[in-house]
């Protein structure tokens, strides 16, 4: 009960804050916030029971939250490793979702 009530007290206190930190904040990050509560939703999925599809069906989001992530780099970041790391990012999984759309495909 004790720290239900922490919880709560917590929420209360960070919901007004991060309205205001959201409403500060610029635009790459506004951009990485869109991008992070797209894939949060886009993996909020209701399990199959079985483990092997359940974890193509939500990596899939998953991959393709990490692609929006390093395109918001991309356009707003400056350091050109961590441009490069995103470009590495952006290659590799969209790889990866064509691997989980192909085995879905022969599993369904």
């Amino acid at each position: 009960m004790f720290k239900r009530g922490i919880l709560t007290v917590a929420l209360v206190v960070a919901i007004p804050v991060f309205g205001v930190a959201v409403a500060q904040m610029n635009d790459s990050s506004k951009a990485f916030m869109e991008v992070h509560e797209k894939m949060m939703k886009s993996m909020m999925m209701a399990p199959t029971g079985n483990a092997d599809k359940d974890f193509a069906m939500m990596m899939i989001p998953h991959h393709q939250g990490a692609i929006d992530m390093a395109e918001v780099e991309l356009k707003y970041g400056t350091d050109p490793v961590m441009k490069e790391m995103a470009q590495k990012i952006i290659d590799a999984q969209k790889k990866e979702i064509e691997e989980f759309k192909k085995w879905q495909s022969e599993h369904m």
